[in-house]
């Protein structure tokens, strides 16, 4: 379940103008109880992040993690993210340089999604995510693309040993990567498996400034960037999804017992015209 350091309807405000920090966790029972409302409010950053129980039914999660262990699994640049994180998938920003992405994303993302096509029982884990997305955001849902070629999504990977404090903005790190830029960036993981302790979120009301780059650790940031910000911390169980502005600040915490912790993840971006797009 999820805490916050800020109650979202708390009055923060020094005068008597009211203002209200509206960055809480939200939790839902079923994905039939997402509402458009709850991924509006993401985009729009006025609650912290969304848990959905029971996104996947514990047999899902079962096959997808059984079958998956049958799958080759790459990771990111073991010279940047340490510990190594295994994933089935290319990250867009582990392929892009000033030319776009090249022929190696590519077959990468051809390569892993026959892998992960089949792995919930013959079918596609990432159709069955969507589609529960689909039907709560009412409007059009469809793969992100670049330069006229639809992007990977879907990525899979087990993060033991945590990620150190960062955040992912496409239109920052990636200018241009979209054929259809987004207006705002909600991050998607479906938890097929999570340890017995350990392995929480936190995001922070805290969004990356060029000044931090003299906290930059690595890949990620030193934590006292955020210290005084309010913040929130979710620990999913199996089979839960939680959503958040990956533009803010997060952390995920180590393992602390038995089990593993697996996700699969894409980020998704509101356009202009209220298309959903979705990529890894």
């Amino acid at each position: 379940m999820g805490t916050t350091t800020a109650l979202s309807r708390e009055n923060v405000s020094s005068n008597q103008t009211p203002i209200y920090v509206l960055f809480d966790v939200e939790t839902v029972d079923s994905p039939e109880k997402l509402t458009r409302d709850h991924l509006v409010r993401l985009a729009a950053g006025t609650v912290g992040a969304v848990q959905v129980k029971n996104f996947g039914s514990p047999a899902e999660c079962a096959a997808v993690l059984e079958a998956l262990d049958s799958v080759p699994m790459g990771s990111y640049d073991e010279e940047i993210v340490v510990p190594r994180i295994p994933k089935l998938g290319p990250a867009a920003y582990d392929h892009y340089d000033a030319h776009g992405l090249g022929a190696a994303y590519w077959e990468d993302a051809e390569r892993s999604t026959a892998h992960r096509s089949g792995l919930l029982n013959g079918t596609d884990p990432l159709a069955a995510a969507t589609e529960r997305v689909r039907a709560a955001w009412g409007g059009p849902m469809e793969p992100a693309s670049c330069d006229g070629r639809a992007m990977y999504a879907g990525m899979i990977r087990e993060t033991t040993g945590g990620m150190k404090m960062h955040w992912d903005e496409i239109a920052r790190e990636l200018p241009g990567a979209l054929d259809e830029p987004v207006i705002a960036q909600i991050g998607l993981n479906w938890y097929l498996s999570v340890p017995e302790a350990g392995g929480q979120t936190q995001i922070f009301r805290r969004r990356w400034l060029p000044g931090d780059e003299r906290a930059r650790d690595g890949y990620g940031y030193a934590e006292e960037l955020a210290r005084d910000e309010p913040s929130v911390t979710v620990r999913p169980e199996a089979g839960d999804v939680v959503m958040f502005d990956p533009r803010n600040y997060h952390a995920v915490r180590g393992n602390e017992g038995p089990g593993r912790r697996v996700a699969l993840s894409f980020f998704m971006g509101v356009g202009a015209d209220g298309t959903l797009q979705y990529w890894s």
